[in-house]
């Protein structure tokens, strides 16, 4: 289908569509022959845990399982592995706070050696409690994964976000969204018809020298392929 629509490239889900702890050599190349016959790369795997890395139970489990995705990630051609990373804490200092920062410090470090970094998610917090945690951390060593749809959701600014997190962002979820004051939070909706201003976002990235992929999403549609053809056609008319 990404063909069809075309797509120059796929996201991979490291938890739904592969196992990233049995992937052999073998598996990887059949999964690369198979995207080239159609013209086709990976931009990121998604790798979602079930804790964030500032809770301590089973924190270990999870940061080798993070590595084990970030390795594979670069042998699949991907340069980023997306996540979302748990709760950034109001408050520099206190225990959770600092599991983050040591837990993504680690992460950093091994996707520098891989070859593929880590990108948190946007959407539990505001964009600029996110860079004050990147800001802690050495830098270049984690990035961002924009995705607009989801701030909207949870209630936060994309356009205050962007500007905060422009410089940082390694992946793009391009998602639409509009505020929903009975359900009192936002709710999905085809991109092109919310409040989320894509061009506005894009062309913030556009001034900061972006050249990472932007990865169509759409959770909530009774058209998924429909939908997906009409953001493509509406990305393309910006």
């Amino acid at each position: 289908m990404a063909a069809r629509l075309g797509a120059c490239a796929v996201e991979i889900d490291a938890r739904r569509e592969i196992q990233v702890g049995q992937l052999s050599q073998s598996g990887i190349r059949q999964i690369r022959k198979m995207l080239e016959d159609f013209n086709l790369r990976v931009s990121a795997l998604t790798f979602q845990t079930r804790r964030g890395y500032g809770v301590a139970e089973d924190l270990e489990r999870r940061l080798e399982a993070t590595r084990q995705a970030m390795t594979v990630a670069y042998a699949l051609g991907a340069p980023v592995v997306v996540n979302q990373i748990g709760q950034v804490p109001s408050e520099s200092g206190d225990l959770q706070w600092d599991l983050l920062v040591d837990s993504l410090t680690s992460l950093g470090k091994h996707g520098e050696r891989a070859g593929a970094l880590l990108a948190a998610r946007t959407g539990s917090e505001e964009g600029g409690d996110l860079k004050r945690l990147l800001d802690a951390l050495p830098a270049g060593v984690v990035g961002v994964d924009f995705d607009p749809g989801q701030l909207m959701i949870h209630g936060f600014s994309p356009s205050a976000a962007i500007a905060d997190l422009a410089p940082q962002v390694l992946h793009v979820h391009v998602r639409d969204a509009m505020r929903d004051l009975a359900r009192g939070r936002g709710l999905e909706v085809p991109v092109g018809s919310g409040a989320v201003d894509l061009a506005e976002i894009f062309g913030i990235l556009d001034e900061r020298g972006y050249r990472g992929d932007f990865t169509l999403q759409r959770d909530e549609s009774g058209d998924p392929v429909g939908d997906m053809s009409a953001a493509v056609s509406y990305l393309r008319a910006l």
